[in-house]
């Protein structure tokens, strides 16, 4: 098999079967894209670790980061494992293949005073009735409130919601639903955004979307307006110039292990496969921690 012709197989294998997210679907299919500058007019059982090798050196030359070499490796292996077992190849070249460790930087995390004075000063700017300004207020609040990923946030249909038990549910990566709780000021939002901003919304729009959250034009939220509501709410609190969502869902899990949560139930409240995923906040609350030591005990 050609191995232009591999990639696309493997790249409906990704989305079919094993239903990977469309973005990480898009990340392999770029990285094995890059590879196939080099072996393109190759059969792919003449591919061997060599190869993979100095493609990884030619990105290491040009200045690829180490998340990036990581997530090229990790995209290799996963198709030649396929191949392998799909009997495309008599071996897998991949197995031996080394690259740098992936730098563990920590999350972008807001404090909480922080994070209340800017919920509340949009609470007190909803408050006015202008349905934008009711929508954006929920969707922030959401966001901190269950820690869920702006994709999940987008995807949020109206019957998703309990507003008895005050929880949504949620798909996540791969697919898998699970039902996350949100607190008070969150309800309180949402449930002023349904009854005084989305009809009006709505309105402006044709398709009579399901969607909780609509946009102005009175379709489903684009995750594009939401990285604007929040960067625009949360880059003065952090001193950044651009500041995604996926900030709210750090500050959350930080928050929730700073209140005394279990791991494992932050784990499952935020969608992680792995706990070890999770266990980055674990280093984040121990450096606030450490801080709060040098800055408070006598003998620092």
């Amino acid at each position: 098999m050609r191995y232009p012709v591999a990639v696309e197989a493997f790249t409906v294998h990704l989305e079919k079967v094993r239903r990977l997210s469309p973005a990480t679907v898009r990340a392999y299919r770029n990285d094995l894209r890059d590879l196939g500058d080099g072996v393109a007019e190759m059969d792919l059982a003449e591919i061997d670790l060599e190869h993979l090798r100095e493609w990884l050196w030619r990105a290491t030359q040009r200045g690829d980061a180490r998340s990036t070499l990581a997530r090229r490796a990790a995209a290799a292996r996963s198709f030649f494992a396929w191949a392998k077992e799909e009997e495309h190849i008599p071996a897998d070249p991949s197995l031996r293949l080394v690259t740098p460790k992936r730098s563990r930087t920590l999350p972008v995390v807001a404090s909480q005073l922080a994070l209340t004075d800017m919920l509340d000063a949009h609470r007190e700017r909803a408050a006015q009735g202008d349905p934008i300004a009711l929508r954006d207020s929920a969707l922030l609040e959401l966001l901190y409130g269950s820690g869920i990923r702006v994709s999940e946030l987008c995807g949020l249909d109206v019957d998703d919601l309990d507003t008895h038990r005050a929880t949504a549910r949620v798909l996540g990566k791969g697919s898998k639903e699970r039902v996350v709780p949100f607190g008070r000021p969150a309800l309180d939002a949402v449930t002023a955004y349904l009854t005084r901003a989305r009809p009006a919304l709505a309105a402006r729009g044709e398709d009579g979307s399901s969607a909780l959250l609509l946009g102005s034009r009175g379709g489903r939220l684009a995750p594009r307006t939401v990285y604007g509501v929040v960067s625009q709410a949360l880059a003065p609190i952090v001193g950044a110039e651009t500041v995604g969502p996926h900030a709210l869902r750090h500050s959350a899990a930080t928050h929730l292990l700073d209140g005394g949560a279990d791991l494992r139930a932050v784990q499952e409240i935020l969608g992680h496969a792995s706990l070890g995923t999770t266990q980055i906040y674990t280093h984040v609350s121990a450096e606030r921690l450490t801080a709060a030591y040098k800055i408070a005990h006598p003998r620092a």
